[in-house]
């Protein structure tokens, strides 16, 4: 393997000095960040304008529950006909009214609700009004029939289970749904690296393949040194891209911020405004104590270590198999019917992921997939923040390693053929036969 070095750098700079690979390394996180900043900008002048709504409330008891907010005022009407009230809104301009009949009947009085405007109403908004409207009448039919509202406000009992293990360990509902937020987010990071880099690697074996460089290469090195060589340098310049994109993107994020004046805390939505009154709830606060609490219980340490393992065994093992898939066709257009075999296995992973790894961690359907070497890399690492022995993570490694190394020596034997190979599209029958060679 005393080439293998040699390759490595040659791909890796042969990578990061192309053209193309330097212009989207540069306008990837521009055209992102220039898109958001679109986005929060238009946003915030959606968010900033202000609405007058009227309110004609002939049955006087629903308009005290309006209050104004920063961008919305209420302005209450009285001793005024509906056919005036449209007309006096109208001419004003504002963004709507809001007409309540008076009626005994409460069930009727809410069927005949009505919000007239110029214009289609925000769904926001009419979402917030119904909201507000089918508290007040609920507790004013309540009344009628004669019920304390308040003794009901009392007695409302809010129920959290605590959990706890057997060595006294405590935890809640909200470890769950942070174990499986780092398991999402580490999955489909290795899901999107494979899919981008990977195609990279077959991209450029097919390159080298079609302008006969091939040949020339093969000469000196061996088949299975070049392939190594090509995913190891195309990764490290994956890597390179990547990082690159934080570093610009954040520098961006914050110039972008400061220019504009795009205050992301600042922005006031209706989402936000009903957020902020919930996060005054003891309940909330509650809540927020356990998310801290569940982020602080998470093995930090292990979760690092495993996922650097596991995510550059996954990568390898993908690679490979792109490699041999790029040395087997001519052109990216033959390189379909053989992807859908090696894309399944990870997406299956990320199924199993998400809809069986949180309900059931150490079930006998995670436990087996986060050994499969095509699913433990997702899997496993979905199964890691719930608690798996050191053991298990270990032995699935390990057969992710050795399973690599097979699928390299596997796709060697394929590379060694089909990089010499011109002017036919292979079968499986045919990639069989390059095997025995």
């Amino acid at each position: 393997m005393n080439h293998l070095s040699l390759i490595i750098k040659r791909e890796y700079l042969t990578k990061v000095k192309n053209k193309s690979f330097i212009v989207m390394t540069i306008l990837s996180p521009i055209i992102m960040i220039a898109l958001f900043a679109v986005v929060a900008y238009l946003s915030q002048l959606n968010n900033n304008k202000e609405r007058t709504i009227s309110i004609l409330d002939e049955s006087g008891q629903i308009s005290p529950i309006f209050k104004n907010t920063d961008n919305t005022t209420y302005n209450i009407l009285s001793n005024i006909s509906l056919d005036e009230a449209k007309a006096q809104v109208e001419k004003n301009q504002e963004y709507g009214l809001l007409h309540i009949a008076n009626n005994t009947d409460l069930d009727e009085m809410a069927k005949s609700i009505r919000f007239y405007s110029e214009d289609t109403p925000s769904l926001t908004l009419i979402s917030s009004l119904e909201s507000k409207l089918e508290k007040k009448l609920t507790d004013l039919k309540l009344q009628q029939d004669g019920v304390d509202i308040e003794k009901i406000t009392a007695s409302r009992t809010s129920i959290d289970i605590a959990q706890e293990s057997y060595q006294g360990e405590k935890t809640s509902k909200m470890d769950n749904i942070v174990k499986l937020a780092f398991g999402g987010f580490a999955g489909y990071l290795l899901f999107m690296f494979i899919i981008i880099y990977g195609n990279m690697i077959m991209r450029s074996v097919i390159e080298e393949k079609t302008s006969r460089i091939i040949e020339v290469i093969i000469s000196s090195v061996k088949p299975i040194q070049l392939m190594m060589g090509k995913i190891i340098g195309t990764s490290l310049a994956g890597i390179t891209q990547f990082v690159i994109w934080i570093i610009l993107g954040t520098i961006l994020l914050t110039v972008v911020s400061l220019i504009f004046g795009i205050d992301l805390a600042a922005m006031q939505t209706p989402q936000q405004e009903m957020m902020q009154q919930a996060m005054q709830a003891p309940e909330v606060q509650n809540q927020m104590q356990n998310l801290m609490t569940a982020i602080y219980n998470l093995p930090i340490t292990n979760l690092v270590v495993a996922f650097i393992l596991f995510f550059i065994g996954g990568y390898l093992l993908y690679s490979s198999l792109y490699a041999a898939i790029g040395a087997a066709v001519d052109n990216e257009t033959d390189t379909q019917q053989f992807m859908l075999p090696i894309l399944m296995p990870l997406i299956l992973a990320v199924y199993v992921g998400v809809f069986t790894v949180i309900e059931d961690p150490h079930g006998t359907v995670s436990t087996v997939f986060s050994f499969i070497p095509f699913t433990s890399p997702v899997v496993m690492l979905m199964r890691i923040p719930f608690g798996v022995p050191i053991w298990q993570q270990l032995i699935a490694l390990v057969l992710l390693i050795g399973t690599f190394m097979f699928t390299v020596w596997f796709a060697a034997k394929i590379y060694r053929v089909g990089i010499l190979m011109y002017g036919k599209k292979p079968s499986y029958k045919e990639l069989y036969k390059w095997l025995r060679y």
